[in-house]
């Protein structure tokens, strides 16, 4: 057996799809906690029970069955995290239908897209603002039958458009459907529970078809690694258009009887936090670094306050691989550790841990890499973080540390009922019952996803002592024009990990030299520009080549343990963000490289003419 396994209850090993998974959990624990919604005129967080929850379930499965959609039929979810996501995801399941969750935040053209390409019979959609937007982008969405608005819809809007739309309200409100017109379809394990849409990094997104099988299947895998309980509370903030969120922060909860509050906003998350105290989170390397990064600020503005934090780091780095068995970084005596870690623990430790609540016994780190410098301060200060690895490909969970059985520099070992190897190039290749079935209306692309019956992710990988160690993506290597070859994200990991900087991009492939684009983040543009003697409100203190000399030197240090080759020689400074708006990250904060390639080509060109 595998190091921190837990087998599900027998009760469950009948189940077969997420619809039985759903009702088994109402039967199990009517009257426990099941979701917590903050409750804005009272602003407190208010409980839901899973009878609550099932009863809201079945409004919503009365109100499709009116729709008289067939078996198969795709609905389209474009809600942010919350109890509507829920009702209408778990009625298509309960109807055979198949949900397609899409990002509250993507552009109105990729919804678009996405729409078309799945056909999709019914969108529920959070305002009239968000489908007037897809509207506008002119695409023609033959499939559409009824549009569903929770908030904005008004009769004249109503009225004049091409498609048929109704408010949630009057859609949820209408009377049940006759039971003497046909029993209610049920899905089978081998039908769809899902297309996910991949976020596009090199091109138009792809459908990727999971089934019940599929995802119930991770659904046991990752629950024998993570061991989430009743007493658990989840805080769901990543978007459930992400297939890590829905398998880990949405099905497992149901799994294990687990709470799921659904955080009100990014904006909100460090109160939301503060106000939840969750015990598991589920996140993307993002939120940590932007922890990280908010804490490096602090500590710069005092060294009483930054020699402590490195002492506490240090110390419980030394703490932690003891504890792991890992190679001590330093040979400081045990005892020394023993003594002072009491203090150094209640100065720093703990008030980091605060800032995730105070009581998190597991946090989850997935959909990219995480750096070491964070995950080593991270885990030596006490914040229970497991690397782990997957993709929607594969439900999304291949591998995961467990908290007995945590290493850091690797995404841990395969979950149980993954098979794993390593192909040519180094790639990593999975096989297991959690693959998916292809992607949607595209064979030829799904045949060339599969070699032999194993799934190629793209990734290179090495696997020591049963652990998995990512080393890059293969397509994302830059090839100099001297033939050096580059992992841009190992770059951009050690740029960003400053809190000067928001974002980065790494580029160069067939130049001479690297090069990166950098996003500055808002006080280390102004502490820079103060130092400069710069306008900081003045977009040309940017191409100033003073700036950019600072900046590059700065980017110089952050990467001196790169290769010489490897080290950028030019920089361009940049304000504006990139975001899935304007196309230049994908939902998941994906840098889109295509996209970005396009819309710096003349600041790139400029660059490599210097």
């Amino acid at each position: 057996m595998q190091p921190h396994m837990k087998h599900l209850p027998n009760s469950m090993n009948h189940i077969q799809t997420l619809a039985e998974l759903f009702e088994w959990r109402v039967a199990q624990t009517p009257l426990a906690n099941a979701y917590l919604q903050y409750d804005e005129a009272n602003q407190n967080w208010a409980s839901v029970s899973w009878q609550t929850a099932a009863d809201m379930v079945e409004r919503a499965v009365w109100a499709m069955q009116r729709q008289e959609l067939p078996k198969g039929s795709r609905v389209a979810i474009l809600l942010p995290n919350g109890l509507d996501a829920v009702c209408i995801d778990q009625a298509a399941l309960a109807l055979a239908c198949v949900p397609v969750p899409m990002h509250t935040l993507d552009n109105p053209a990729s919804i678009a897209y996405i729409l078309a390409d799945s056909e999709a019979a019914l969108l529920v959609i959070h305002s009239l603002a968000q489908w007037q937007a897809i509207e506008a982008t002119g695409l023609e969405l033959a499939s559409l039958r009824l549009v569903v608005i929770v908030e904005g819809l008004t009769p004249e809007a109503a009225a004049s458009d091409k498609y048929l739309m109704v408010s949630l309200s009057t859609w949820l409100d209408a009377k049940r459907p006759d039971p003497q017109r046909g029993a209610r379809q049920a899905p089978v394990p081998d039908d769809l529970a899902t297309l996910v849409y991949t976020s596009g990094t090199t091109g138009k997104p792809k459908g990727v078809m999971l089934t019940h099988d599929n995802i119930l299947e991770n659904v046991k895998a990752t629950f024998a690694r993570v061991s989430p309980a009743p007493s658990d509370v989840f805080l769901s903030f990543l978007p459930l258009s992400h297939t890590f969120e829905r398998t880990a922060g949405y099905y497992l909860p149901i799994a294990a009887g687990s709470c799921v509050a659904h955080a009100r906003s990014m904006a909100l998350l460090a109160d939301d936090l503060k106000s939840v105290r969750p015990t598991i989170l589920i996140s993307v390397p993002r939120i940590y670094e932007r922890v990280f990064m908010a804490l490096k600020d602090r500590l710069a503005e005092s060294a009483v306050k930054s020699m402590l934090f490195g002492w506490a780091q240090a110390m419980g780095w030394r703490r932690f691989s003891r504890a792991q068995h890992l190679p001590l970084p330093a040979p400081v005596p045990e005892f020394f550790d023993s003594l002072m870690w009491p203090l150094l623990k209640r100065l720093v430790a703990l008030p980091l841990q605060a800032q995730f609540g105070g009581r998190l016994r597991a946090a989850v780190s997935g959909g990219a890499p995480l750096s070491q410098p964070i995950a080593q301060c991270f885990l030596g200060l006490g914040l229970p973080l497991l690397q782990g690895y997957g993709m929607t490909e594969t439900s999304p969970v291949v591998a995961a540390n467990g908290l007995d059985d945590n290493d850091p520099a690797t995404v841990g070992r395969a979950l149980q009922g993954v098979e794993v190897r390593i192909g040519d190039n180094l790639e990593l290749q999975v096989r297991g019952k959690g693959v998916m079935r292809g992607y949607w209306k595209r064979e030829a692309e799904t045949a060339a996803t599969f070699i032999d019956g194993w799934l190629r992710t793209g990734d290179q990988a090495e696997i020591q002592n049963g652990r998995i160690k990512i080393l890059g993506r293969i397509k994302e290597i830059i090839v100099t024009s001297t033939g050096e070859k580059i992992a841009p994200a190992d770059l951009e990991q050690a740029i960003t990990i400053d809190p000067m900087f928001d974002q980065a991009y790494a580029f160069g492939d067939n130049r001479q030299f690297i090069a990166c684009i950098v996003v500055l983040s808002q006080s280390g543009w102004l502490n820079l520009s103060d130092a400069l003697h710069l306008p900081p409100e003045d977009t040309q203190s940017l191409q100033t080549p003073i700036a950019r000399q600072t900046v590059l030197q700065k980017i110089r240090d952050l990467t001196d343990t790169f290769p010489h080759y490897a080290q950028p020689r030019a920089v361009v400074l940049t304000r504006s963000p990139w975001t899935s708006e304007n196309s230049l990250m994908t939902p998941t904060l994906k840098l889109k490289r295509k996209n970005l390639a396009a819309h710096f080509a003349a600041d790139i060109e400029a660059l490599y003419s210097r």
